[in-house]
């Protein structure tokens, strides 16, 4: 009966409960009610730290503006500055306070260089960094933990200041590249950053070009890096190495199995360890790009590198330009050359190639099915023995680009070129500057360039051209067979009558995507602008991709000149007019 009478009485039960509660209870009680608010404090906190996961690579929230995003990521209390721990050493537990605040650093430093905060990648190419600079980085670095890529190139004024930043790399040891190109680095940036090689285990991409003082210090790198390293790229551009460089660079062949690009140009003296790199080629049999361009390359050195190609299958581009000492090398040394099946670039300019060496490359280079581009310029001693090679390419239908300025062609291997070139579908790029034989020939070439739809660079400067030439690249203008021509370079030819522009200019508005330019004098000469120049102003405003003229040594009367200041703001466009030149002044 009492149950059934508390039932029913509402109030009696009501305070039945109040006289059970006991002090003790209703404390408890207070405690969980501050908890709960506690907890719908963090659940706003957190949501400021979401703020930050939901970034892009490129540092903006989707779907918010630039100026939504950074009043967002600002702290809460707008009067005090968020500061770094005044400890170089942060902890690896970072609160979502210093996160936060971490954040903004990063957004305010970025700002302060003109640049755009990305979580992924650090780019402060050419930023006039210094100590202070870097110093600040070193810290911000804690709270990029995604970063994968940090460019610091051309910034010289950085250099021996490197370590603060190296010390702090295992805060981002998911970097895969670090580019310090021109930053005037020293022995003690170099040893630093070897020992930090260990903690940043995922680099691929490690660009050291242009610091000169590093030469002969290179093993304070070397020696750290370690067994199963995944440096795909190397590159180490004129740093001034030494023989012992080279040395120490071979030993590192035997454990960057992954490597795919090694660029050791401009470091004469490596030439002397050339035959040690060599040797060790082998190791990298993944190596697709071999850039020793102006290595001081010698016979014996190339005879070397000729034993590894067969090592090699995959590489895809071989750079021995600028060796001038390797002539009358290729006799005994490229054998295996021809097993570079997926090879892509071959540069062989500059290198006192003999008609021996020629005779021997005839037999190789079209055995290289793959090949895309051929540069065999400055190669002088070779121009009364090119047909033969030239008449060949016919064999390579994939190049698209033929580089051979300055070759002393003679007619004939210039016919043999244009009847290979019939057989080139893909030819995107042409040089035949400093050719005399090109002046008064062009014809032999008509049909190729008929044929060439996807050619978007002619180069014939220097050619002795003559106004019959002109005639007939207006000719193929007019017909729309150079539609793709992005470049033309006419420079340096002296020998073309005013009547011979005019032609020229008078269809040069089909062209519609050149965008370059250039029918400038040789030095020694100058001359008054015929009655083509108004054909030329006419033809401009109808070119819409174009960008640039170089017209230098031509003389223009003071109206002409006016005409080409005006020209801009009349046509409303950015035409960068290169003339130079004298203006006549009316007497």
């Amino acid at each position: 009966m009492e149950r059934a009478e508390t039932a029913q009485d509402p109030q009696n039960g009501y305070e039945e409960g109040l006289l059970k509660r006991s002090p003790f209870h209703l404390f408890m009680t207070q405690i969980q009610r501050i908890k709960s608010s506690v907890g719908k404090g963090k659940h706003q906190h957190s949501s400021v730290i979401q703020f930050f996961s939901d970034l892009d690579p490129g540092g903006k929230k989707k779907g918010e503006t630039e100026e939504e995003e950074t009043d967002l990521s600002r702290p809460n209390n707008q009067n005090e500055k968020p500061t770094l721990p005044a400890s170089a050493e942060v902890s690896h537990n970072i609160s979502e306070t210093d996160l936060v605040s971490g954040k903004w650093k990063v957004k305010q430093f970025m700002k302060k260089l003109g640049k755009k905060p990305n979580s992924k990648n650090m780019d402060l190419n050419n930023c006039a960094l210094n100590e202070t600079d870097l110093m600040e980085l070193s810290g911000l670095l804690p709270f990029l933990p995604e970063l994968e890529e940090i460019n610091l190139s051309w910034n010289d004024c950085i250099g021996g200041t490197l370590k603060p930043l190296t010390l702090q790399l295992h805060h981002v040891n998911k970097l895969k590249s670090l580019r310090l190109n021109n930053c005037s680095l020293t022995a003690e940036d170099i040893a630093s950053l070897g020992e930090a090689l260990e903690i940043i285990p995922f680099l691929e991409e490690l660009d050291l070009s242009w610091n000169t003082n590093i030469g002969g210090k290179l093993s304070l790198l070397t020696k750290k890096i370690q067994k199963g390293s995944k440096i795909k790229i190397l590159k180490v551009i004129d740093c001034n190495l030494a023989a012992k460089d080279g040395e120490s660079l071979a030993q590192i062949l035997n454990v960057i199995h992954h490597l795919k690009v090694l660029d050791l140009s401009i470091n004469q003296k490596i030439g002397c360890s050339l035959k040690s790199i060599a040797q060790e080629l082998k190791n990298v049999p993944g190596l697709e790009e071999l850039n020793l361009h102006m290595c001081g390359v010698k016979k014996d050195g190339l005879q070397s590198l000729d034993t590894a190609f067969q090592y090699l299958l995959e590489l895809r581009k071989l750079d021995l330009s600028c060796n001038r000492e390797i002539g009358r090398g290729f006799e005994d040394s490229a054998a295996h050359l021809a097993n570079l099946k997926d090879l892509e670039v071959l540069d062989l300019h500059q290198c006192c190639v003999t008609e021996e060496d020629l005779a021997v490359l005839t037999q190789v280079i079209p055995l290289l099915s793959s090949l895309q581009e051929l540069n065999l310029s400055s190669n002088k001693n070779i121009g009364m023995s090119l047909d033969h090679l030239l008449s060949r390419l016919r064999f390579l239908p994939k190049l698209k680009s033929v580089i051979i300025s300055n070759c002393s062609l003679q007619k004939a291997s210039f016919a043999s070129l244009a009847d290979a070139a019939l057989h080139l579908p893909e030819l995107e790029i042409l040089d035949l500057s400093w050719n005399k034989c090109v002046g008064g020939n062009l014809k032999l070439l008509l049909e190729a360039l008929k044929l060439a739809t996807k050619i978007r660079v002619l180069i014939l400067s220097s050619c002795n051209l003559a106004a019959g030439d002109l005639a007939l690249l207006a000719l193929l203008m007019r017909t729309g067979h150079l539609a793709k021509l992005q470049k033309l370079d006419l420079s340096y030819n002296d020998t073309v009558c005013d009547e011979g522009w005019a032609t020229f200019y008078q269809d040069l508005a089909e062209l519609k995507e050149l965008s370059e330019l250039d029918v400038s004098l040789r030095p020694s000469s100058c001359r008054d602008c015929g009655m083509w120049f108004g054909k030329l102003l006419t033809a401009l405003p109808e070119m819409p991709a174009f960008t640039e003229l170089g017209m230098q040594r031509w003389v223009f009367s003071g109206a002409q000149q006016k005409q080409l200041e005006y020209f801009n703001r009349d046509n409303t466009r950015n035409v960068r007019f290169d003339y130079r030149g004298q203006v006549s002044v009316s007497l």
